[in-house]
């Protein structure tokens, strides 16, 4: 069962990363600059969508939250739905 708790939190950490990835220019530019030299490849692609990002940075959350593979993916699926209705709500024109 995974502990309420740590899901709030690593939503919450998902949310903050995603954020600072796909919309932020970061402390001292290091986050635009990896932007403009991810270019338009798969990893540029995936800087620019919240969606996408937010998967991929909840990879490590749900690793951290659970111990079996189930519950890896469970907590994998929440903590990037829950940052994606974070991002809604902040800002509802968010393209999908």
């Amino acid at each position: 069962m995974l502990d309420l708790a740590g899901l709030a939190a690593a939503t919450l950490a998902t949310w903050r990363l995603t954020h600072l990835v796909v919309a932020e220019d970061g402390p001292w530019d290091v986050v635009v600059r990896l932007r403009r030299a991810a270019g338009d490849g798969l990893a540029g692609q995936m800087m620019d969508c919240f969606y996408c990002a937010s998967l991929w940075l909840a990879l490590p959350f749900a690793a951290w939250l659970a111990d079996d593979w189930p519950g890896r993916l469970v907590a994998w699926l929440a903590a990037s739905g829950g940052a994606m209705l974070l991002q809604r709500a902040q800002q509802p024109d968010t393209p999908a």
